[in-house]
């Protein structure tokens, strides 16, 4: 929720902190190769360095075949660890959450190439280990762990509510919520006439959480009800773009005893697989879903493009996933993207159309702003209001 031009709230500049344009901060992971691309006779086409922040890929599996870099604001290679893109790319952010911001991380990739794995993670068959401090926990789960902690450390009284939505043939569906997946279907629209900012999602399910554990049932809850389908490239494949929203309230007194409250929130985005229809192997139904997953991230690539070409127009209102990350992009959120890719040279244009959209993205600019701290009285005034 933005706290800009909130009925009541300060007027006062200092209240609130603007910093310069801040380019959309992007990175790549790249999985190692799997088995069936070994036993398809794939090789390796993609070269990683991390210390020069460059990925090059050859265009074809031939050892003198041309080559393409890119360079990202950090690359991790196959055998990195789900701890250490957590530290180098999350942590950073989540403290700006601790701050007030309102912050973004969204994955991006082809089907099989590691972005659940990235935002959710795995289990290890070891159970005597605890799901926060399982060494294949993904971004989410460590993300909550930490958060808690840093709360409960800090001393402050906090309120933390998370929601799971998830985007299926432009429909939205409430993963926390009661209705089935068949049930009515939430809406999404703009509030122009409260000046608030940003969408509003009518009917959306937010639920306070207490502590860690809790996270781990809702997002057991929420990966039960996502739609799944076996495709060609991922027989597990999710058929749907997924949105974790963390809205963290915190509460503290001012040397004169009024009581203020600071909101951060932090978006966290699984996107369904970027790759098309042809590949994918979808038919039928399953070629619907494509369609409808290849028209939102078409549209995000329209967005990019007129993001970074200044256009005087950006066709944000074209599918619901780049409504829903309309301010992530363009707007007042601190916002990275994960591009995740395959180093088979069987999938090597995908490799590359991921890498060409993420280097775009790169030149992206938001205008962070942190929330203004409100005090009791007009918070309360805020909700009434809305």
């Amino acid at each position: 929720m933005s706290a800009n031009n909130l009925p009541g709230s300060s007027n006062n500049n200092k209240a609130v902190k603007k910093e310069k344009n801040q380019n959309i901060q992007v990175v790549v992971r790249c999985r190692p190769l799997n088995s069936s691309e070994k036993k398809s006779g794939s090789v390796n086409v993609v070269e990683v360095f991390p210390e020069k922040r460059e990925i090059t890929v050859r265009e074809r599996a031939m050892p003198n075949a041309p080559t393409k870099s890119f360079t990202f604001d950090r690359v991790f290679s196959a055998n990195s660890k789900q701890i250490e893109l957590y530290r180098s790319v999350v942590v950073p952010i989540l403290e700006e959450v601790l701050m007030g911001y309102n912050c973004t991380i969204f994955a991006y990739g082809q089907t099989g190439t590691g972005k659940t794995f990235t935002m959710e993670g795995e289990r290890s068959e070891d159970t005597s280990v605890s799901w926060e401090e399982d060494p294949l926990a993904g971004v989410i789960p460590r993300v909550m762990n930490q958060l808690f902690s840093r709360l409960q450390m800090q001393g402050l009284e906090f309120t933390v509510r998370v929601s799971f939505l998830e985007i299926y043939n432009e429909e939205l569906i409430d993963l926390l919520g009661s209705e089935s997946v068949d049930g009515p279907r939430l809406k999404i629209y703009e509030d122009t006439t409260k000046k608030m900012g940003g969408c509003i999602i009518q009917g959306l399910e937010e639920v306070v959480v207490m502590n860690k554990d809790e996270v781990y049932q809702i997002l057991q809850q929420g990966a039960a009800k996502r739609q799944t389908a076996a495709t060609l490239m991922n027989a597990h494949s999710s058929r749907s773009h997924t949105l974790f929203m963390v809205t963290i309230h915190t509460k503290e007194s001012t040397v004169e005893g009024e009581e203020l409250v600071k909101i951060g929130k932090f978006n966290l985005v699984d996107l369904a697989g970027s790759e098309c229809i042809g590949r994918s192997g979808a038919q039928d139904k399953r070629a619907r879903e494509a369609g409808s997953i290849n028209q939102s991230l078409l549209t995000l690539g329209r967005v990019i493009t007129a993001l970074v070409e200044h256009k005087p127009h950006v066709p944000y209102r074209e599918s619901k996933l780049t409504r829903l990350l309309q301010d992530s992009l363009g707007g007042r959120t601190k916002t990275s993207i994960i591009a995740t890719i395959s180093p088979a040279s069987s999938n090597v244009d995908e490799t590359l159309s991921t890498l060409d959209y993420a280097f775009r993205a790169k030149n992206i600019t938001n205008k962070p702003e942190i929330n203004q701290k409100l005090s009791k009285k007009v918070l309360i005034k805020v909700k009434n209001y809305v």
